[in-house]
């Protein structure tokens, strides 16, 4: 029973640790959007492909890793921005904005998907695992990658969190969630924040796509395969709450970790899908509530 706990189920727990925090970070871009922009951003998922490529044309030029975890979300920030300003608020203000942004986005993720085709090739690249080695914690040998990539993704969660409820920048996010009219009229300026936190959500998919290179092989339809556990978790954790989609990545990517152990990984997405199915009928609004009610 200890060696089947050491070597078998303390590996695959820490697996899913570092699969759910790049899942949060992706998540809580989304939440952060949805929350404020009430829009469904369906090119998130592109997003994060996007950032993944780009750390992997920048680490073949000679970037070290870890300036591209800095420099990779800091070159999204302007992306985020350009695509706020420049296709979601052209129909932001529609009558039927939920659609109109859905399908718009829907469409935008297709084009950056034949984008990816036509730069980086169809084919899957994997990039080398920049922290090697495993390291001893009781007992238990842990890849140093992923123990990093839990470290780091941790750190980000905690300090996105300070800053939507501990700064005044955070502030005024959470009231132009709240009330945007309302918000306004205080001398908030509305279009900047809409435009930052659309941004500041692109940029935390596109570390996650840094985080995850060196794991998973990158590919032009990665953002498509991903964005459905990322909608999975903030459906679960409440559509617009950065708490929830903390404790619905974690619990979510733990349950598929360890189902694999037992049953066939086929089956793992099925699971996780029908919490999700299960949550929308006993609580469709989810574990918790909206960003600016939070």
């Amino acid at each position: 029973m200890a060696d089947y706990i050491q070597f078998v189920l303390a590996p695959q727990v820490v697996t899913g640790l570092a699969l759910g925090v790049a899942v949060i970070l992706v998540a809580l871009g989304l939440t952060i959007i949805f929350g404020l922009l009430d829009v469904i951003n369906m090119s998130h998922g592109e997003f994060y492909a996007l950032g993944a490529f780009i750390a992997v044309t920048l680490g073949a030029l000679g970037v070290p890793f870890a300036l591209l975890l800095v420099l990779v979300p800091a070159l999204m920030l302007p992306v985020g921005y350009l695509v706020e300003r420049l296709l979601i608020q052209r129909v932001f203000h529609s009558q039927d904005r939920h659609v109109t942004t859905l399908l718009l986005t829907f469409g935008f993720a297709l084009v950056l998907e034949d984008v990816f085709k036509l730069i980086w090739g169809p084919n899957p690249i994997r990039p080398e695992t920049p922290i090697r080695g495993a390291i001893e914690v009781a007992g238990l040998f842990l890849p140093l990658y992923r123990v990093f990539m839990i470290a780091t993704g941790a750190l980000v969660i905690v300090a996105t969190a300070l800053i939507v409820y501990r700064t005044r920048i955070g502030a005024m996010v959470r009231a132009a969630a709240f009330d945007r009219n309302m918000a306004a009229s205080l001398g908030v300026p509305v279009q900047w924040v809409y435009a930052g936190a659309f941004a500041f959500g692109v940029s935390l998919a596109a570390l996650a796509g840094v985080l995850l290179a060196p794991i998973y092989s990158v590919f032009p339809t990665m953002g498509r395969d991903f964005i459905l556990m990322a909608f999975t978790v903030v459906i679960v954790g409440g559509m617009g709450s950065i708490a929830g989609a903390v404790v619905a990545g974690l619990f979510l990517t733990q349950v598929q970790a360890i189902a694999s152990l037992y049953i066939s990984p086929v089956w793992t997405d099925p699971i996780v899908f029908g919490i999700m199915v299960l949550m929308l009928m006993v609580r469709p609004q989810g574990l918790f509530g909206r960003l600016g009610h939070a």
